[in-house]
């Protein structure tokens, strides 16, 4: 007899179980889809997560917070921070086609929640938010530095950074080309220097 999986086992299905999400987003993905990606069966799964799939969701979500909450460690060791902003951005122009075309499943969820589930919208723009707040922060620490020679406020350019990510994620459906991406993140990013 299995029982229940454990925390490790878990953060796989998740991992797994937002691979699915991220393609197929929120409602076009079914409990038989989850099943298949994670190789759960569907009484495992709602045992292991006890909201279904709406808490599956949460913690796909979750997981993007917890890459977030890296990336934000990282800065912090960093002596070049907007440096590996930048090549945070840059280097989507180097993915591949299916990313591409998923683009960002934090964004997606904003609009695919919009008049249909208010707590998953506000979940993800939480983390967007969040994001901004980080941006925001690196962003007055390198002006104070002398590093970045806009005089807009850091507050303005933290939004900018997100409304610039959300935009790009939309973009990349369009010209998934490495080259055309490229020089459109280079040309925005350009309000960094």
């Amino acid at each position: 007899m299995k029982g229940r999986p454990n925390i490790h086992q878990d953060k796989e299905l998740v991992l797994k179980a937002q691979e699915i999400f991220w393609k197929k987003g929120y409602n076009a993905t079914s409990l038989a889809d989850l099943s298949n990606a994670t190789g759960a069966g569907a009484g495992s799964l709602y045992n292991t997560f006890k909201g279904g799939k709406k808490q599956l969701f949460k913690e796909a979500l979750q997981q993007r917070r917890e890459e977030l909450m890296s990336f934000k460690k990282t800065l912090g060791k960093t002596e070049q921070p907007i440096t590996l902003i930048r090549n945070f951005f840059l280097a989507l122009a180097a993915e591949d086609e299916n990313a591409h075309q998923k683009g960002c499943i934090i964004a997606n969820t904003v609009i695919e929640m919009a008049f249909i589930d208010d707590e998953l919208q506000s979940e993800a723009i939480q983390i967007l938010k969040e994001t901004e707040l980080l941006y925001t922060a690196v962003i007055a620490q390198e002006q104070e530095k002398g590093h970045i020679k806009s005089v807009l406020p850091a507050e303005t350019l933290g939004k900018y950074l997100i409304s610039f990510w959300c935009g790009i994620n939309s973009l990349r459906r369009i010209y998934p080309e490495k080259e055309t991406l490229k020089a459109q993140i280079e040309l925005q990013l350009k309000i960094l220097d």
